[in-house]
């Protein structure tokens, strides 16, 4: 669980910074604040698609959502 949570600390401000200096290089007539804009409401959206999976994972793994929470608890651990 910590080394999840270490990986996702490293990776979305990573992904945040690589599209701000991508769209520095694609769009340079765009300000700073467009860029930052535009690259938050990506890594917000690479977020959303990720939690709506592991989600859907869970749904989907279990018989009974209600009485196989620690199975899941598990499967999303590995």
């Amino acid at each position: 669980m910590w080394r999840t949570l270490a990986l996702a600390s490293a990776f979305f401000p990573g992904l945040f910074a690589l599209c701000t200096r991508a769209l520095r290089w694609a769009a340079p007539a765009w300000s700073l604040r467009e860029r930052v804009l535009l690259s938050g409401r990506l890594v917000s959206t690479v977020q959303a698609t990720m939690a709506t999976v592991s989600g859907l994972t869970v749904v989907l793994s279990c018989g009974d959502v209600v009485r196989d929470r620690q199975t899941s608890i598990v499967l999303l651990a590995l």
